[in-house]
């Protein structure tokens, strides 16, 4: 631990393992900028496809374009003053080392609420994501959030299924560096592969088979008089030709999923430590909560997270995982959809299909199912790392350079749900998190997204013991007496001195002679120092009895010959670490710059969509978000005046769309609604009556006061004389202005 922490050592290693610290550096924030990014492009697209058509209110427009403002370099009034630093870096320290409360926290926030507090913690507070501290603390939270999740849900087949702040933190988890770069490394050469056979078919849903095979007959001439256009899945699935077509298809089908999966299985090795350690948890919870469940119940369970929260993703939307350069097309994508349910059903192993056109795909799950339950165990079996992190807080407490990058936002959102739970995060008067939080007072209200800059806040504990107190603390916790500590420290300045002065790494090591050669090294202080040091420590170990001269201290050279045979294999593992993770670095910057773009494009539609009404020649250009393959294209239509349509009330009632009236039955014949859109967004609806002039009633509707209605599941929408419902009327205003503007 001492030689990989040295700085003074100047040796290829040394270099080496800079150059890996400061490229998972830049991992870590280039990671935490994307997640910042993919939350501003998720906020926007929400909201401009709540208002798909519509004008946006000035106001709504400019709280969308803050959301895309460059942060200010040149302004510091943000900062907190030191009294203040002081005071988070004390509350953060506490946050960080002692991962209960965030777990906490995690359980009690509303899922709204938890993908602000996941960027702080996943990507701030534990940031560092290749630092073994940081992230044995988190995994530590982990188990206390998972504890609680086996001990809050009844059912025992709803665990970890439901979209939950848990659920999101774990999925959340994976999208951190290292599980990027497993992604990439095991699953990018097959996609890519897939996506080079654009017009390999394998649709295997007997419903659209049929249609192709009615596109094939029209092709070939006219549909014969016996084939009907629309038919139930049963007589689709029924059709000769539509199984002469699947067949073939299943068989392709089963075969790439068997590779996909084959890959899966022989990347053991390449899964992160983290990933791994969440699977072990889940087993041992299931195994002390649920003692009858069976291994099948628990490998589901296992494959619940890793298939459906980590690998699936990233096999449908590979775009978005930056595992592919481009979006893929329409039979590539259905192709890695249906893989995508075969390996979920098989790392479920249900009893039924949920689909009952995927049910021919159960050979696959039958002959899988023993060598997957086989992986999902192997996932688990992972050393834990609580002894290691002992001695990791134990350098925390006595390191002065703990520092985290925080916005004052992210301070600010922490501090004030620190605020709102803190009776269950901290009750006793005592607890040294209620004394923080109290400290720190009230939450100031978020800045300006210009002036949300990070501010480097160093971390340090407001109880720190004296060095000394920990050091016997830390022995007599762990039975290490002074002696070992000497010894220890003895052959960390050993291997430390052989690196700076190779030449004297000649076997047999002669540890006398290396310390009298770096005690007489005059050109170098640093060197004279350990060399006349190491001296002193021979002697003193040998005085205790611990080494013997005689013996030419053997056991000392012993493990230092291993230890530097040890960083010497290090030297090639970090070569080949650093060549690798520089591909990641690159993959997420290509990402953070396809982000950027996408942020552009919305700018772009919010500066020439502002202004409100049609222009004179009743034209309107409007920038629509759609949706496609899990990216925001961003498209301009021409959009005219439209309607008015007309709709019988008859029609209206068989339909569904009035789902109740009070207009009497005798004259519903005479009752009919028109519908225009004389804004995009805006439609007048009006209620007539056969031979009169003006309508009964009319109305103007918005399209986004019917989408929040939809959306705070209000059913109904009364117009007086009758009551519509709303998600159908919805679906019949898209199938009538938006469909014609496509």
């Amino acid at each position: 631990m001492a030689a990989e922490q040295d700085v003074e050592v100047e040796d290829e290693l040394a270099k080496a393992q800079r150059t890996l610290r400061e490229l998972k550096a830049k991992i870590s924030a280039q990671s935490k900028k994307n997640f910042m990014r993919e939350r501003d492009v998720r906020f926007l697209d929400s909201r401009i496809a709540l208002l798909i058509q519509s004008r946006m209110a000035l106001d709504e427009q400019n709280e969308v374009a803050s959301r895309l403002e460059e942060h200010d370099d040149d302004n510091d009034d943000h900062y907190p003053d030191d009294r203040k630093m002081q005071q988070y870096g004390n509350l953060f320290f506490l946050l960080q080392s002692e991962p209960r409360h965030i777990a906490t926290l995690c359980r009690l926030v509303s899922l709204a609420e938890i993908d602000t507090l996941l960027q702080t913690v996943m990507f701030t507070l534990y940031g560092n994501q290749y630092e073994s501290r940081e992230e044995h603390l988190l995994l530590t939270m982990f188990q206390n959030v998972l504890a609680a999740q086996f001990e809050t849900t009844a059912e025992f087949t709803s665990l970890l299924r439901a979209n939950t702040p848990v659920s999101r933190m774990m999925t959340t988890y994976t999208r951190r560096g290292p599980g990027q770069s497993y992604l990439k490394s095991v699953l990018s050469d097959k996609i890519n592969k897939l996506l080079e056979h654009k017009d390999l078919n394998l649709q295997i849903n007997p419903l659209k088979v049929y249609d192709e095979m009615i596109e094939q007959m029209e092709e070939q001439g006219e549909l014969p008089s016996n084939i009907m256009r629309s038919v139930t899945s049963d007589v689709a699935a029924a059709h000769p030709r539509v199984q002469a077509m699947i067949h073939p298809r299943l068989k392709t089908l089963m075969d790439i999923a068997n590779s996909f999966l084959g890959t899966i299985i022989h990347s053991l090795d390449q899964v992160p430590y983290g990933i791994r350690w969440i699977c072990k948890q889940i087993r041992s919870l299931t195994k002390r909560k649920y003692p009858d469940a069976t291994d099948h119940a628990i490998s589901s369970l296992i494959g619940g997270f890793f298939f459906l929260r980590f690998v699936n993703p990233a096999i449908v939307t590979p775009q978005a995982y930056m595992l592919v350069d481009c979006v893929p097309s329409n039979h590539p994508r259905t192709t890695l959809t249906l893989i995508a349910k075969m390996l979920q059903n098989l790392a479920n192993k249900p009893s039924y299909a949920k689909e009952s056109y995927m049910i021919p795909t159960n050979p696959f799950v039958e002959e899988n199912k023993q060598r997957t339950m086989q992986f999902l165990n192997d996932l688990c079996e992972v050393g834990d790392f609580y002894e290691s992190l002992e001695m990791d807080q134990y350098m925390a407490l006595s390191k002065k350079d703990i520092v985290i990058n925080i916005t004052p936002n992210e301070i600010y959102n922490t501090q004030a749900l620190l605020q709102q739970h803190i009776q269950i995060l901290a009750p006793k008067p005592t607890d040294h998190l209620r004394i923080l939080t109290t400290e720190v007072g009230p939450a100031p209200s978020q800045v300006p997204r210009k002036e949300n800059k990070p501010i480097e806040l160093p971390l340090f504990s407001r109880w720190e013991m004296p060095i000394q107190d920990l050091t016997m603390t830390l022995m007599s916790e762990n039975n290490i007496t002074q002696n070992d500590i000497l010894y220890m420290e003895t052959k960390a300045i050993f291997v430390q001195l052989i690196r700076s002065l190779p030449h004297l790494s000649k076997q047999p090591l002669n540890l006398q002679m290396i310390a009298e050669t770096a005690a007489t090294a005059t050109k170098d202080g640093q060197l004279v120092r350990k060399g006349i040091k190491v001296k002193e420590m021979l002697r003193e170990l040998e005085e205790a009895g611990i080494i013997d001269h005689g013996d030419g201290y053997q056991l000392l050279v012993e493990e230092i010959t291993q230890e530097l045979a040890h960083l010497g294999d290090l030297k090639l593992k970090v070569m080949e670490e650093i060549r690798s993770l520089e591909s990641v670095y690159k993959t997420i910057q290509d990402h953070n710059n396809y982000l950027k773009s996408q942020l552009e494009s919305y700018k772009a539609y919010l500066q020439n969509s502002g202004g409100g009404g049609a222009d004179k020649s009743n034209k309107k250009q409007v920038g629509i978000g759609v949706e496609v393959d899990g990216k925001v294209k961003k498209s301009v239509k021409t959009i005219h005046i439209q309607g008015p349509f007309k709709f019988t009330h008859q029609q209206l009632e068989k339909e569904g769309i009035i789902a109740h009236t009070e207009v009497p039955e005798i004259r519903r014949n005479n009752i009919y609604l028109t519908i225009s859109s004389p804004i995009p967004g805006t439609f007048i609806i009006s209620i007539h009556y056969k031979a009169r002039d003006k309508p009964i009633l009319e109305i103007d509707l918005k399209l986004d006061d019917l989408l929040e209605k939809q959306q705070d599941n209000i059913s109904m929408l009364d117009l007086e004389y009758i009551q519509l419902n709303v998600s159908k009327t919805l679906q019949l205003l898209t199938k009538t202005f938006m469909t014609r503007n496509k």
